[in-house]
């Protein structure tokens, strides 16, 4: 093996608080705390294991080009950017689910079921156009990168499409759930090429983690 080396990337916030147990399950623990040190490369107690702290939007694109073997991603970030990576775990962590939701006066009288043209404010552009069009549905999508709740408050769009976990946010302004497009979690994505260069320590992880994993759900 030319490189003895593991890199795994990682974003700071949710995923990582998740991630990090169950490294320490396997026996990897960061040489500091990410969350509190600026570093971006974070050594490990492991020799040649480190850790690249990217944001969560980048982990795909660096595991894809090479610049980490292996990292963990939200299946969101995955099918809409459509990464070319294995993805052999579901990790069962950062549960939560994408939604499409409407203000609650609007929704007492809607019918999803008979949508055919449809305003669409999201930053999941190529999901929420994928879905629709799997339904007949034409979309105006409206692309933002935050406060999405905002947007039929303020006449922007109709609807939006985003993820939700406990529906509190969307509680609180006004807006109800009205379709589910699917579940979401992260998962544990690897590069192709290291697969096979790296195999032992690559599948030496992915075996690791589907233990823990096993005694989890036991």
């Amino acid at each position: 093996m030319l490189d003895a080396k593991l890199t795994i990337a990682l974003s700071k916030g949710r995923i990582l608080e998740d991630t990090l147990p169950l490294l320490e399950r396997v026996g990897i623990r960061p040489s500091e705390d990410p969350d509190a040190s600026r570093k971006l490369v974070v050594g490990t107690n492991r020799p040649g294991v480190e850790l690249v702290i990217v944001r969560a939007t980048d982990v795909p694109t660096y595991v894809e080009f090479g610049a980490a073997d292996v990292g963990v991603a939200g299946r969101d970030v995955l099918l809409e950017q459509g990464a070319d990576l294995y993805e052999p775990l579901d990790l069962g962590i950062g549960k939560c689910r994408m939604v499409v939701a409407e203000p609650e006066g609007m929704a007492a009288g809607d019918d999803p079921s008979r949508w055919d043209r449809v305003r669409i404010a999201t930053k999941y552009p190529n999901i929420t156009r994928d879905f629709f069009a799997r339904q007949g549905v034409q979309t105006q999508i409206v692309k933002l990168y935050g406060s999405m709740e905002l947007a039929p408050l303020v006449g922007l769009a109709d609807r939006i499409v985003d993820l939700v976990s406990s529906g509190r946010t969307l509680e609180e302004n006004g807006l109800v759930e009205v379709e589910t497009l699917f579940g979401i979690s992260s998962r544990l994505v690897v590069n192709k090429a290291a697969l096979k260069l790296k195999h032992p320590l690559v599948s030496d992880l992915i075996d690791s983690l589907a233990g823990v994993l096993e005694d989890k759900a036991s």
